[in-house]
């Protein structure tokens, strides 16, 4: 096989790709405005809540790790 069939076949399997990747897109439901709103907001508020969770329980280590080495 030569370097030019080669590229060939590459340019073929890549173009093959994303003919299969538009097929697919095709498929896909995207969500509307209400759904794609009330999924933003279910994430903000999740972050929100894991950040508030993570920083108190970083202040209670800090704190123990204080209380341990009595500084």
């Amino acid at each position: 096989m030569g370097f030019l069939s080669r590229i060939g076949a590459s340019f073929r399997r890549t173009g093959g790709f994303f003919s299969d990747v538009m097929s697919e897109l095709k498929k896909v439901r995207w969500p509307n405005r209400k759904e794609l709103t009330t999924y933003t907001l279910v994430v903000l508020v999740t972050v929100v809540l894991l950040a508030i969770f993570f920083f108190v329980v970083d202040l209670g280590i800090s704190r123990l790790i204080d209380l341990i080495l009595g500084t």
